[in-house]
C-alpha cells in the first residue's frame, strides 16, 4: 500500500498508541508466569502478536478481550495469559518470528530452557539482523545455539544443555520427547556479551535467567548502545516480581524467582517512540496547536523526545502527572543530538532537521544501521529526494535545514514502520504532495498512524501501489 500526503495543517488532540517495547515485555514475562496475568492496554501489532504466538507455541494460552472505555472509541485491550511457569515446551512447529527482531531475540533465550531444540526464523530482514552474540552466550552458558546458515543470522536452531533427563514434555509428544533425550534447560552462570550491538541479547538473558537455577550473570565486553531499554526490561520484570541488579561489569539477575505482577494486573504505558511523530508534525504544522495524551513518566528513552524539541526551540510543555504533552508549530534551530541509547529517534530527529534553520547532527548512530533496514542510510536518501541537504557518515548524520526545500515525490518507506512514519511527518511541511511505499508497515508498532494523523487534519490518501494492492480511499 502507498500513501499519499499533502502539505497539511494539523491541529486537535490524539492519544499516543501503547509502548510496543512495554507489551513485548509483558507478554513474555506473563508467559513466564503460573496461573493467569491480565496485560490491560497492550498495543495489538504484527510485532507484538508475534511475541504472542512465542507464547502459545511454548505452551502458555493467550486469550485477548476488548474492554469499554468512558466513551466511544475508547475500548481498550486486554490480554488473558495463562504461563508456562518457567518451563517452556519444545513447539509443535518452527517459530516464525515475522519481522519482530524484539520477538526473536527474546524468546531464542526462552528456547534455550526447553528440554529439546526449537527452530526460530523470521522474514528476510529478520533473517539479515546479527544474532550472533546471543548464540555464542547460550552456548557458554551450555546450551546448543547454531545459526542454520553459520553467518549469525536466522534460521536460528536452539536448545538446552546436554543432561541425563529430558526436564519436560514437549507439545509435539513421545516421539519429539525421544528425540530430544539428553537435553534438559540451561542452569544459568556467567556470560560476556558486546554491549554495542543489541541491547536486546542482554534483556533476553535477564528475562530467562530468573528461571534458571543459578541466574545469570552478563558482564558487558563493549559499552552498552541502547541501555534504556535494558532498563526497561528490568522495570518491567520488577513488576512481575522478579529481581535484577547493576553490577560493576553488567547485570545480573538470581536464579528460582517466579514471575507474577501485584494483583496478576499489568498495564502497559503509552509509546515514547511512536509518540515521537505526533509530537514533530505539532511542532512543524500545528499552528493552533496539538496535544497528545497517555504519556506518563517511565524508563523509556524515547522520551527524550521532548528534550530533544525543546533545544530546538519548539514550544512544548509536557504535564507529567496528567500524561500530556502539548506542542505547536515552532521556529526550529538545529542542534547536535546523541542517539547511542536512543535509536528509534533517528527518523524524527532528521525529519526535524530538515525543517530547522541550520545544521541538525545526529551522532552516535551506527547501530540504527542494523535495525529493520539500514535507517541512516534509508533517511539520508530519502530526505534528499524530498530536497533536503544531508551528509552521511558511517556514524553521523547531518542535515541543513537553510539549505533544504522540501517538495513532494515519491519515496520508499524501505518496509520499515519508523521510516514510513517518519517521511509521512515530512510530507505535511514538504510542498505538494508526498507519496510513501511500504505503508502498510506501520502495523508493526503503530496501526491506527495514518487515522490519527487524517483526525488531526492531515490529508492522506491511500490506494494501491506499484504491485496493485488495496483499493484507493482518502482519510481527509
Amino acid at each position: 500500500m502507498e500513501i499519499t500526503v499533502s502539505q497539511s495543517a494539523v491541529s486537535g488532540s490524539a492519544r499516543a498508541p501503547p509502548s510496543k517495547s512495554y507489551t513485548h515485555r509483558a507478554i513474555l514475562a506473563a508467559g513466564y508466569g503460573e496461573g493467569r496475568t491480565v496485560v490491560r492496554g497492550p498495543l495489538l501489532s504484527a510485532d507484538t502478536q508475534a511475541t504472542a504466538r512465542a507464547i502459545d507455541a511454548f505452551g502458555g494460552d493467550i486469550e485477548r478481550e476488548m474492554a469499554n472505555g468512558s466513551g466511544a472509541g475508547d475500548a481498550t485491550p486486554t490480554l488473558l495469559v495463562d504461563g508456562f511457569g518457567g518451563e517452556p515446551v519444545v513447539p509443535e512447529d518452527v517459530l516464525d518470528c515475522a519481522n519482530s527482531g524484539t520477538t526473536m531475540r527474546l524468546v531464542t533465550a526462552t528456547a534455550a530452557l526447553c528440554s529439546g531444540l526449537v527452530v526460530l526464523t523470521g522474514d528476510g530482514s529478520l533473517r539479515s539482523r546479527p544474532q550472533g552474540p546471543l548464540l555464542r552466550a547460550i552456548r557458554d552458558l551450555g546450551g546448543r545455539a547454531e545459526s542454520t546458515r553459520a553467518n549469525g543470522q536466522a534460521p536460528l536452531v536452539v536448545g538446552g544443555r546436554t543432561g541425563g533427563e529430558t526436564g519436560g514434555e514437549t507439545r509435539a509428544g513421545s516421539e519429539a520427547a525421544s528425540s530430544a533425550a539428553g537435553r534438559v534447560s540451561i542452569r544459568g552462570g556467567e556470560v560476556s556479551i558486546p554491549g554495542d550491538v543489541s541491547s536486546q541479547f542482554v534483556s533476553a538473558l535477564l528475562v530467562a535467567g530468573g528461571v534458571t537455577e543459578r541466574g545469570i550473570e552478563v558482564e558487558l565486553a563493549t559499552d552498552l548502545k541502547s541501555a534504556p531499554y535494558v532498563e526497561i526490561t528490568r522495570e518491567v520484570l520488577a513488576d512481575f516480581g522478579v529481581t535484577t541488579e547493576r553490577t560493576g561489569t553488567g547485570f545480573s539477575v538470581p536464579g528460582g524467582q517466579r514471575y507474577r505482577p501485584a494483583e496478576g494486573t499489568y498495564m502497559v504505558p503509552g509509546d515514547f517512540s511512536s509518540a515521537s511523530y505526533l509530537l514533530a508534525a505539532g511542532a512543524l504544522a500545528a499552528e493552533e496547536g496539538l496535544t497528545v495524551s497517555g504519556l506518563y513518566p517511565s524508563a523509556q528513552g524515547d522520551r527524550a523526545i521532548v528534550d530533544v524539541l525543546d533545544r530546538m526551540g519548539a514550544t512544548i510543555a509536557w504535564d507529567r502527572e496528567a500524561g500530556t504533552i502539548a506542542v505547536e508549530q515552532s521556529a526550529l534551530s538545529g542542534i547536535d543530538v546523541d542517539v547511542s541509547d536512543t535509536p528509534d529517534l533517528l527518523p524524527t530527529i532528521a525529519v526535524l532537521g530538515a525543517a530547522a534553520e541550520g545544521e541538525t547532527r545526529i551522532e552516535n548512530c551506527e547501530h540504527v544501521r542494523y535495525k529493520e533496514t539500514d535507517r541512516v542510510a534509508a533517511m539520508a536518501t530519502e530526505l534528499e529526494a524530498l530536497g533536503a541537504s544531508v551528509t552521511e557518515s558511517r556514524d553521523t548524520l547531518a542535515i541543513d535545514g537553510e539549505e533544504s526545500e522540501l517538495e513532494g515525490t515519491r519515496v520508499s518507506g524501505y518496509a520499515d514502520h519508523r521510516i514510513v512514519m517518519a517521511l509521512s511527518t515530512c510530507g505535511l511541511i514538504a510542498a505538494g504532495k508526498t507519496t510513501v511505499t511500504d505503508a502498510e508497515h506501520v502495523d508493526v508498532s503503530f496501526p491506527d498512524f495514518f487515522e490519527g494523523l487524517a483526525a488531526l487534519g492531515a490529508g492522506i490518501d491511500r490506494h494501491a501501489d506499484v504491485d496493485g494492492n488495496p483499493d484507493a480511499e482518502s482519510d481527509r
